[in-house]
C-alpha cells in the first residue's frame, strides 16, 4: 500500500526563493501550498542567507514534508553570481537537511523536460503546465511555479524508482 508523503520543491535564489509543497499519493499529486522567501536587499549577503535558511525552516515547520527537492544551479559566464545562486542554495538545502528529510537535486532541464516534455522549456511553459497539473494552485510566481515544478519531478523520479524496485523485487 502506497502511503502518503508530503515533497518540498525548492527553486533557490538570493533574491527570491521559490518554494511549493505538493501532496503525494501513489501516483496522484495535489497541490498543498506554495510561496516565495524574499529577504530584504538591504541586508548584508550573510543576513539574506540567514533569512533563507529561517525562511525555509518556517516552510517545513508549517507544511511537515517528508522528503525535499532542490533545483541544482545554473551555471552562468557570470562567476559572482553563480557563486552567489550558490550561497542561496546552500542555505535552502540546509533547512531541510537540518530538519532530517532527505534531499534530492535536479538539473534544471530535467525539472523542465519532466513537466513540459522539453527542457529548453522558458519559465511560462513551466507555469503553464504546473497551473495545469496542480489546478488548486492556481496561477503561482515564477519562483513559486518553478519550486512546484521540482516538487513534482522528485515525485515523478519517486514513482519511477518504487516501479524499478517492485519489477526487481519480481524477479522480471
Amino acid at each position: 500500500m502506497d502511503r502518503t508523503i508530503r515533497i518540498l520543491g525548492l527553486d533557490p535564489g538570493l533574491r527570491r526563493t521559490g518554494w511549493g509543497v505538493i501532496r503525494v499519493e501513489g501516483a496522484r499529486i495535489s497541490h498543498v501550498a506554495h510561496g516565495v522567501v524574499s529577504p530584504p536587499e538591504r541586508l548584508t549577503l550573510a543576513e539574506r542567507l540567514l533569512a533563507l535558511l529561517t525562511g525555509v525552516s518556517e516552510v517545513i515547520d508549517a507544511h511537515d514534508p517528508q522528503e525535499a527537492a532542490v533545483e541544482e544551479v545554473f551555471v552562468t559566464a557570470n562567476g559572482a553570481s553563480t557563486l552567489k545562486l550558490g550561497h542561496a542554495r546552500a542555505a535552502a538545502m540546509l533547512a531541510p537537511a537540518r530538519a532530517g528529510l532527505p534531499v534530492a537535486e535536479y538539473a534544471a532541464r530535467l525539472v523542465k523536460k519532466a513537466v513540459v516534455g522539453a527542457g529548453g522549456a522558458d519559465k511560462d511553459q513551466v507555469a503553464f503546465m504546473v497551473a495545469r497539473l496542480l489546478p488548486l494552485a492556481g496561477k503561482p510566481t515564477a519562483d513559486a511555479a518553478d519550486a512546484l515544478a521540482v516538487a513534482i519531478t522528485h515525485a515523478h523520479a519517486r514513482t519511477a524508482r518504487t516501479l524499478e524496485a517492485r519489477s526487481l523485487g519480481s524477479g522480471a
